[in-house]
């Protein structure tokens, strides 16, 4: 799990956040990112968000994003981005998620 401590207004955190995010990817590692502390976004990251989770899906892992603030979500909403990204409430549901995920995996193996 990753959870940011400040807000994602800049490149540079862009570029650390892909540099956090890639390991989970490489190990085929479930992945859920607590938005909690993220107050701004810029809109680059969020779509640097939606290309991340896509590759973990093409890998067969699990990808969730939980407890976004109110203008994080707008950000997500305007680029319309919200019935893409995999978005919970909460962390608990965020887990749920990745455990369904799994099963659902296991049960259709190769398919």
């Amino acid at each position: 799990m990753i959870t940011p401590v400040s807000d994602f207004s800049s490149d540079n955190l862009t570029a650390e956040f892909k540099e956090l995010v890639l390991p989970f990817l490489q190990h085929k590692t479930n992945l859920v990112i607590n938005l909690k502390n993220v107050g701004t976004v810029e809109e680059k990251l969020i779509n640097e968000i939606a290309a991340l989770q896509e590759k973990f899906y093409e890998q067969s892992t699990s990808f969730v994003m939980c407890e976004l603030q109110p203008f994080v979500l707008s950000v997500i909403k305007e680029l319309e981005l919200d019935d893409v990204l995999n978005i919970t409430l909460t962390e608990t549901e965020a887990w749920d998620i990745v455990q369904m995920e799994e099963v659902e995996r296991e049960l259709l193996g190769d398919e």
